[in-house]
């Protein structure tokens, strides 16, 4: 009998234990979307979009808005501008503006990472401005930027516009010595938003970019490709301009390390991508194996000097966005790596790209 009601006793203890963080769903303001500025007093303005579920009100969210040191600091005063119960757990979007990713970001991702109740998949962007501005503005067509924001940033990512950037993915090239961060960076376009290329960084801050026109070839040299579409005008054929444009892209990246006399490393990136002929402009007759092979000559040879002129660029900034230093770092012993400083030697590395383009078919034609 005692065991029986000793039995009990533990049971209730651990149903009322349960019951002392109760969190009502209609007080609870869950933010979705976070953005950061860097203010000329070395503080922070910080936003936030919470979602409004009331009904009969209009409105779809309320953003809240406040200078602060920290996040923490900014998340006291949220609270005293709403009667909700702010909570972290569909954070969904982190953004920031692009005079604080200057400086840097790892402060900011240290706080989060730590944070339990913060989703390591929340995705990470960079904004060409204010990205506070961005977030408070109302845009016609999307009644929610915080949501709009969002699917443009998955959109994307799926179509290999952009690389996937999430915290967690942040935070695991930002430790590892053999590649830098990248993040993609949005701008507000008049009433839209838009992606305005690909942030490239060294450790935590952000040095340089690529363009939105590069990023697909810029995505070949990363990782693979399992779905993209690219136009490419290749110049004048027979005095017309050729224009050719490609949908259904795949692309399989290879890298090789060759270690010199000198010890020097040099590497070779080889991509072989296949893709559908959505559009051609231009005076040749697809429909012949002489000019199918032509243009695929062609697109290799335009997509290998745009790539090789990528990686200058990269390493003149110094930023190892390919993770060129990985496969380097795998090459040779975990010493002989340490002791190379790869930092030093990358700016001057021999490294080289050739793309392969393989036409799969040519669309549907009837003469």
């Amino acid at each position: 009998m005692v065991k029986k009601w000793f039995g009990l006793t533990i049971l209730l203890l651990t149903i009322l234990t349960g019951c002392g963080d109760q969190r009502i769903l209609e007080k609870a303001g869950f933010i979705e979307t976070e953005s950061f500025d860097l203010l000329p007093n070395g503080q922070f303005l910080i936003s936030n979009s919470v979602p409004i579920t009331e009904p009969g009100v209009k409105t779809q969210r309320k953003v809240l808005t406040t200078e602060a040191k920290s996040s923490k600091e900014a998340k006291v005063e949220f609270a005293r501008q709403t009667s909700l119960t702010l909570v972290n757990g569909q954070l969904r979007n982190l953004i920031f503006g692009v005079s604080l990713a200057k400086r840097g970001l790892w402060d900011q991702f240290d706080t989060f990472s730590r944070d339990p109740s913060v989703s390591p998949h929340a995705k990470i962007a960079i904004v060409n401005g204010s990205a506070s501005s961005l977030l408070a503005k109302d845009f016609k067509q999307h009644p929610r930027t915080d949501q709009y924001i969002d699917r443009l940033l998955t959109k994307e990512a799926k179509e290999h516009a952009i690389p996937k950037v999430t915290l967690y993915e942040f935070t695991r090239d930002f430790l590892d010595d053999g590649i830098d961060p990248v993040v993609p960076v949005i701008r507000e376009d008049r009433d839209n938003i838009s992606l305005d290329g690909i942030g490239l960084f060294k450790d935590s801050r952000y040095i340089t970019k690529i363009e939105p026109d590069d990023a697909l070839i810029f995505g070949f040299l990363r990782d693979n490709v399992k779905r993209g579409h690219l136009d490419v005008e290749l110049g004048q054929a027979e005095g017309e301009n050729e224009l050719v444009m490609f949908n259904s892209l795949t692309s399989r990246r290879n890298i090789k390390v060759k270690r010199t006399d000198s010890g020097s490393p040099e590497v070779e990136i080889n991509v072989k991508v296949k893709g559908s002929i959505l559009e051609y402009i231009g005076p040749r007759d697809l429909s012949e194996e002489k000019n199918r092979s032509s243009i695929e000559t062609m697109m290799s040879d335009h997509i290998t000097r745009r790539a090789n002129k990528m990686v200058k660029h990269m390493q003149m900034n110094r930023v190892d966005s390919l993770g060129i230093g990985k496969y380097v770092r795998n090459n040779m012993s975990y010493e002989a790596w340490k002791a190379m400083d790869w930092e030093q030697k990358y700016p001057d590395a021999k490294v080289k790209c050739k793309i392969r383009f393989k036409i799969k078919d040519t669309g549907k034609i009837e003469k």
